[in-house]
């Protein structure tokens, strides 16, 4: 078994809705049925006892190598703690290859198990050692570094619930939710709102302080004191005991509480210094409480203690924590709601303070605290107290949160309960912070859970707002580009700034920001990421959703214009029309509930997507009589067809009409094809709700020359002649631009044409059959990129297909395309017309034209 290759589905996919790994597996022989491999499955689940059932028989099928991989690979990944559970196996065409597909969480966990799936399998079949607890243990602690942490998933978790998207924008907590002009932005447990000058204030202790102190907030006295003479000399001032922490600090580094002589605060003072400035303050006797505020309420509050362990009589203080650290909810870092208690030497200075050592046995109930700070990331733990915090000790906090300026504010206190106000108990707010950790709060050591991440998604996103903008997914085989452009014109007609992908590049707000082929899934993230982006239109390339999948879960709008036999069929393992089908309403199977489908009517293949569509459809096409649409129409469902001149919309009883001649793209509906890009476009607008003078308006503006839609059927006129310059490069766009052209008078036509080398044979030689029964001259040019085809091959598969041609009389072979246009430039008379079916787009635009500004 040889594992060919492996690529990352990180959107919907040909496969599923979830992210996945694809990989092409050969096997060889006896691979392709492991009941041929004698003892093969006993010793694989002699290493490996949890894979689970192997399915004895997947789509008819023996029970292949490819198959164990991808079960092994879903086993190891869900035995580590991932949540995965979908995977499937499918041949191809090819004997013994096959397409391994597996959920995953993370990507590079999903990465290593597929090598750790293999390294099993050969094990198994070689007869040697493989340790499964190791790799699972492997993926396991990878799971854990790459995942989110719990505050951050928390808040994930929290907007995944309510149907926001969100993007993981780092490899670290920076994660954007929802698109373009709606997003919103965190950074671990702060949100964008929060500014830097908020932050700046929160890790000023002294600051803070002297804020909260005016906003009628109890603080501790202290101030920021040079040395720890100084240091000592505030403690006189204040009053011992008192509290050495850093000015600047988080999570309890550097701090020490409850000093009472000057060797403690000597010894303190080196400690916190460490982290800066240092700050001495009045010792505040009770407990550590932290209450998290979120927006103008307080949300959650839990008590914190500190790491500490209970003598039983027996136990050495070390042994006792490593029996604590054995709780599984104790980790090293962030990951888990407790973090393991450390015997550094900061636990070892407070066991000498309680005269203990790491090797002292503490007597049966003796209390041995590890650590002066309570916080949770040293070790310590926190028992919920949010229902019985007073209505005062809240107002207090929201109170330091504001006056701050935290949107999402962790207010420290030490008082000797929340039960009454702080005045009354002579506590006080001891420090506030920015980014606060919220698994204290979602998994508290004792005491319920809060919706902490709820809380926060509820101050970013309004009830009933999910931070999506109207997104409209274009695909097919021809007219996806101009059908993209045009709905892009409508929407921007409407006032929306939009963002558009497609086979020329990437438009913003009118501005193009990216140039090439941009129809794929990193083109449209990038645009979903553009804070000026109110509407998207993304053209929807087989090639991204092979490699990728989808640059989003889901759309509001998918268009599928059609489905042509000549669109790269033969390549990766897409060798039918009904494969290509498969793949293009990958679109329609993640339409929202609410969103549209917009499928042409008139194509077998496009309009059995219905079928799979979660929200609703309309079809289209120029014959309102077509059974798939006097069906649709008669259960009072939305089409759009041609009634003469005339373009209808049509539910139930309502219709709007559109007059094509006020369409300047479809030349007074002569046009086939245009009019097929137009109903399409006028359905995706009516599905996002514009209005109809909106997009009567944007199809009167919307014209169809090389600025607005560069390579789609561009009339031009050359000393008396009309030349046409069109993208057309398969035998359905052959067609379309034969009947066109058809519609068009002209003395003798010509054409130009080139042929991509990465498409069939017979595809090749299909596009000229076709041309050669509609043009009188055929011009054949080699371009630059020949795709992996041999000099010369291209033009030869050419010239075959114009052998018995029954118009063409002129043949001509050239080197290069500008050539071959200027060649076909010198040879046109007034009133002839000439088709350019250009391959450098750009390129052989800005050629043409300055050909015709030179006359």
């Amino acid at each position: 078994m040889k594992v060919t290759r492996i690529r990352a589905l990180r959107g919907p996919n040909l496969w599923s809705r979830h992210t996945a790994i694809e990989a092409v597996v050969a096997c060889e022989g006896d691979e392709n049925a492991v009941s041929k491999l004698a003892g093969f499955e006993a010793r694989l689940r002699a290493r490996f006892p949890t894979i689970g059932e192997l399915h004895p028989m997947v789509l008819g099928q023996p029970l292949a190598l490819a198959h164990v991989l991808e079960n092994a690979a879903v086993a190891l990944q869900a035995q580590a703690g991932c949540a995965v559970n979908f995977g499937h196996t499918s041949p191809t065409v090819e004997e013994g290859v096959y397409q391994v597909v597996f959920q995953y969480s993370e990507e590079a966990v999903g990465r290593r198990a597929i090598e750790l799936a293999d390294q099993l399998i050969a094990a198994a079949q070689a007869d040697t050692p493989f340790d499964a607890t190791a790799a699972i243990t492997e993926l396991r602690d990878l799971d854990e570094s790459e995942r989110l942490g719990p505050s951050t998933g928390s808040i994930v978790d929290a907007a995944v619930a309510r149907g926001i998207p969100y993007r993981r924008l780092t490899s670290g907590s920076l994660v954007q939710f929802g698109w373009g002009s709606k997003q919103r932005r965190i950074q671990a447990a702060e949100v964008d709102s929060t500014s830097g000058v908020a932050e700046s204030i929160a890790q000023d202790k002294e600051l803070t302080k002297q804020l909260l102190n005016a906003a009628g907030v109890p603080v501790p006295l202290g101030r920021p004191v040079s040395s720890a003479e100084d240091g000592w000399a505030a403690a006189g001032e204040i009053g011992l005991p008192v509290v050495v922490k850093p000015q600047d600090g988080n999570q309890g580094k550097g701090v020490t509480v409850n000093i009472t002589t000057r060797e403690q605060l000597t010894s303190a003072y080196d400690s916190a210094a460490v982290y800066g400035e240092v700050m001495v303050e009045k010792f505040l006797p009770g407990f550590d409480f932290r209450l998290l505020v979120v927006g103008d309420r307080l949300v959650a509050a839990a008590r914190r203690d500190p790491p500490q362990v209970i003598g039983d009589g027996n136990s050495t203080v070390r042994q006792l924590v490593d029996t604590v650290n054995l709780d599984p909810r104790r980790g090293e870092g962030h990951a888990t709601s407790l973090t393991k208690i450390r015997l550094d030497d900061i636990a070892i200075g407070r066991l000498e303070s309680q005269g203990l050592t790491p090797e002292s046995v503490p007597e049966r109930g003796q209390r041995v605290v590890l650590r002066n700070n309570a916080n949770l990331s040293t070790g310590g733990t926190a028992t919920d107290v949010t229902d019985t915090v007073h209505p005062e000790v809240a107002a207090r906090a929201v109170d330091a949160a504001q006056m701050v300026g935290l949107h999402i504010c962790g207010v420290d206190m030490v008082c000797e309960n929340v039960l009454r106000p702080l005045e009354e108990q002579h506590g006080g707010v001891v420090e506030v912070n920015a980014a606060p950790g919220l698994r204290m709060h979602i998994s508290p050591s004792f005491g319920r859970g809060r919706a902490v991440g709820e809380a926060v998604v509820d101050t970013m996103f309004a009830h009933g707002d999910d931070g999506r903008i109207p997104v409209v997914a274009v695909t097919g085989t021809n007219g996806k580009t101009t059908t993209a452009r045009l709905i892009n014109h409508l929407l921007a007609s409407s006032g929306l700034r939009t963002g558009m992908t497609n086979t020329d590049g990437v438009y913003v707000d009118g501005r193009q920001t990216d140039s090439g082929d941009c129809s794929g899934p990193k083109s449209a993230r990038n645009v979903l990421m553009h804070p000026d982006v109110d509407a998207a239109v993304f053209e929807v390339a087989r090639g991204g959703v092979l490699r990728e999948g989808l640059g989003f879960d889901r759309c509001q709008v998918a268009v599928v214009t059609n489905i042509g036999s000549g669109d790269h069929l033969g390549l990766n393992y897409i060798t039918t029309v009904e494969d290509l089908a498969v793949l293009k309403r990958v679109i329609v199977r993640n339409v929202a509930a609410d969103g549209y489908a917009v499928l042409n009517a008139a194509d077998v293949n496009v309009a059995a997507m219905a079928a799979g569509c979660p929200g609703h459809v309309i079809f289209f096409t120029a014959d309102r009589m077509h059974p798939v649409m006097a069906t649709h129409r008669a259960q009072g469902k939305r089409t759009v067809y041609v009634d003469q001149d005339t373009l209808v919309a049509a539910e139930g009883s309502w219709r709007e009409r559109i007059a094509l001649r006020d369409v300047p793209i479809t030349r007074n509906g002569t046009i086939g094809f245009q009019v097929d890009n137009v109903m399409a476009s006028v359905a995706a607008a009516w599905a996002v709700g514009l209005d109809w003078d909106t997009i009567r308006s944007g199809l009167a503006s919307f014209m169809n020359d090389a600025a607005g839609v560069p390579g789609r059927f561009n009339v031009m006129d050359y000393r008396g002649a009309t030349v046409i310059a069109d993208y057309g490069h398969n035998t359905d766009a052959m067609r379309a631009l034969v009947s066109a052209v058809d519609t068009m008078p002209a003395n003798k036509r010509s054409v130009v044409i080139s042929g991509a080398g990465d498409r069939r044979d017979s595809d090749i030689r299909d596009q000229t059959a076709i041309l050669g029964e509609a043009f009188d001259d055929v011009i054949l040019y080699q371009d630059a990129a020949q795709r992996g085809r041999a000099d010369g091959e291209v033009m030869a598969l050419l010239r075959q297909g114009l052998q018995g041609a029954a118009r063409t009389r002129y043949i001509d072979e050239i080197r290069g395309e500008f050539v071959a246009i200027d060649t076909a430039l010198a040879r046109l008379q007034p009133g002839d017309l000439s088709l350019i079916l250009v391959d450098q787009v750009e390129e052989a635009l800005a050629h043409l034209a300055q050909r015709i500004a030179a006359g």
